[in-house]
This record gives structure tokens, C-alpha cells and sequence, in this order.
């Protein structure tokens, strides 16, 4: 089994951020987007004093992306990934000109999308973005 973790990064306060991943399916191989049905976001920002509390960011729950827009056909590489020589097939930019969704500085704030795939479970990918 793949261990669940959240990708951490930093960002500016009421900036945004570019997220970016690699997301697998049940048997090790990268999703694609023929394989995910809808996919959303929601912004939370987290307690410091008890990690069961978060609360939802305005503008920025159960927001619908667009899953050929999220998961590309093969992984990826460009400067903007700095993890391994595998890449990516996530990514995501966060659209802030309207609602910014990190309003306080010194906080961390939780990104989770809900992947739902043509066949199986919700596929959970998960950002932990301290704001500076």
C-alpha cells in the first residue's frame, strides 16, 4: 500500500499557489483523465490547537475543476518539478483574482481535491501550504 501523505509547500499571503503531483491509481500506474469522472477542491484552513478542525475558505469549497484540465495523458517534466526524474500528471493553479484563498499569514492551510474515478474509490490528493 502507497502511504497516504500531504504535500507540503509555502506560499504568499492572498497569492496563489501552482500544486503539483503525482497521482496513482489502486495498481501503481499514473491516473489519466479517461479515468476520473469530476474532480473538485476545497480550501480549508486548519486549527492550529486541534488537527480535527478546519474550516472551509470562501470561494474556495467543493469549487468543480476540470479533470482534462488537472491530469495530463503522461507524466511531466519542467522546471517547476523538483522531486524526482519521474514527473508529474497533476497539476493545478489555484485561481485567486476573484477570492484569495489564503487570508492569514503564519497559518497553514489544507487543499484537498476529490478525484471521482469511472470505477472505484475517491481518490484523495492533499496540499498542506504554510503562508507567509
Amino acid at each position: 500500500m502507497a502511504e497516504a501523505c500531504d504535500i507540503h509547500g509555502v506560499a504568499f499571503k492572498h497569492g496563489s499557489v501552482v500544486l503539483l503531483a503525482r497521482v496513482v491509481g489502486a495498481d501503481g500506474s499514473p491516473l489519466v483523465p479517461s479515468q476520473i469522472t469530476s474532480a473538485r477542491y476545497t480550501v480549508e484552513l486548519l486549527d492550529e490547537a486541534d488537527a480535527d478542525v478546519a474550516t472551509p475558505v470562501a470561494a474556495h469549497t467543493a469549487v468543480q475543476v476540470a479533470v482534462a484540465g488537472l491530469l495530463s495523458e503522461t507524466l511531466l517534466i519542467d522546471d517547476t518539478w523538483e522531486v524526482d526524474d519521474l514527473g508529474y500528471n497533476f497539476r493545478h493553479e489555484l485561481d485567486v483574482s476573484a477570492q484569495p484563498a489564503f487570508d492569514i499569514a503564519g497559518r497553514n492551510y489544507r487543499v484537498v481535491f476529490e478525484l471521482v474515478p469511472a470505477n472505484g474509490q475517491v481518490i484523495l490528493v492533499r496540499f498542506r501550504v504554510h503562508i507567509i
